[in-house]
């Protein structure tokens, strides 16, 4: 039998590494290939069952979805949120001359300032919050500002003590897709920042693993490949790839999420199964497995159970009582240790070689 599966890079060093360090073999006058007579051996059993290549990775644990918050008026900054802070629907990010402006969720900026007789989305995001905030008696939440969205923009205005002019516009509400955490402040108290001036960077608040991988391995991803998460400090997390980059870009940084050699990279997200149970610094450091691919009801062996063959290829050493038989085999993928293996004579149960631990 001759046949040989092409591997990849990763997987020919495992097995460069097996078989150098753990199964020197030779070949007699016979040309039957065994092992050096001086290692010691055990054996093990042929395995039926799944099997998974993984790979491991660094990435960086943060907080998704980093944007720049605008400011939407002229004015002193008198006060804003500090790195590291949360603010949901209502809260207030930042103040322009003492008076606060305050997040709401919407996917469109505060643009305009809203008035009895507009209409258009944003008039419906404005809606859609004041009715979770507890002022939606009254309101028919859609497009058009009528008086009865006034009348809930004043009660509004009123327990935060602002002026109630039923009208209300960016130097009073700046909106977002859901919670922020604030990264960083783009502005100091008492700068004075004109209309789209930076003011805070923000985030998500959710905890999430970024990579930066090569093309050819980020083309091996798919969303919802599954991954385990090597935690800081120890722990590991189960998660998934939440979305892969459709450009690449060049890597000049020295991060752990980079390695700075200047090759192009795409940006792939992991999501967290249970991201609430996941603390440590931001930006922190960790490795991430991946599997990449699973392979259903196949034979495997322990990796340190192969030997190189002298024509080239990798074979295994059988043992049937006194018996030594050495089979060429075609290798599969590589996962826990083992690798798939066909080759005749090989099924479940069989008793292959391997060093002695």
């Amino acid at each position: 039998m001759r046949r040989s599966r092409a591997i990849g890079a990763g997987a020919a060093a495992v097995v460069a590494v097996a078989v150098g360090a753990a199964v020197a073999v030779n070949a007699g006058d016979s040309g039957e290939t065994r092992r050096d007579p001086d290692a010691s051996t055990a054996t093990a059993a042929v395995r039926r069952g799944d099997l998974s290549d993984s790979t491991s990775v660094e990435g960086t644990l943060g907080y998704g979805g980093d944007r720049g918050l605008k400011a939407g008026a002229a004015g002193v900054v008198t006060w804003i949120a500090r790195p590291g802070s949360r603010a949901g629907a209502g809260d207030r990010l930042y103040e322009l001359d003492g008076r606060p402006v305050r997040l709401m969720y919407g996917a469109r900026p505060m643009y305009r300032n809203l008035k009895a007789g507009d209409e258009g989305p944003d008039v419906l995001q404005l809606e859609k919050n004041l009715g979770v905030l507890g002022y939606g008696q009254g309101l028919t939440v859609d497009r058009k500002y009528t008086g009865a969205t006034a009348a809930a923009v004043e009660r509004w205005q009123k327990d935060h003590r602002a002026k109630a002019t039923g009208t209300v516009g960016p130097d009073a509400i700046v909106f977002a897709p859901g919670p922020v955490r604030v990264s960083d402040r783009n502005a100091s108290v008492g700068d004075r920042v004109a209309p789209g001036g930076p003011i805070v960077t923000a985030s998500g608040t959710e905890r999430v693993v970024t990579l930066k991988l090569g093309v050819e391995q980020a083309g091996t991803l798919r969303k919802g490949t599954r991954v385990t998460v090597e935690l800081p400090g120890g722990g590991t997390a189960e998660g998934a790839v939440r979305s892969v980059g459709t450009t690449a870009s060049k890597d000049r940084g020295n991060g752990s999420d980079g390695d700075g050699d200047g090759a192009a990279k795409v940006k792939v997200v992991v999501g967290l199964a249970d991201p609430g149970r996941v603390t440590g610094l931001d930006q922190a450091p960790v490795t991430v497995n991946i599997t990449t691919r699973t392979r259903k009801d196949v034979l495997s062996v322990p990796v340190q159970a192969l030997l190189a063959l002298p024509g080239g290829g990798y074979g295994v050493r059988t043992v049937n009582g006194a018996g030594r038989r050495t089979v060429e085999v075609e290798l599969g993928v590589f996962g826990e240790g083992r690798v798939e293996v066909a080759g005749d004579g090989l099924s479940e149960g069989v008793k292959v070689e391997v060093p002695s631990a």
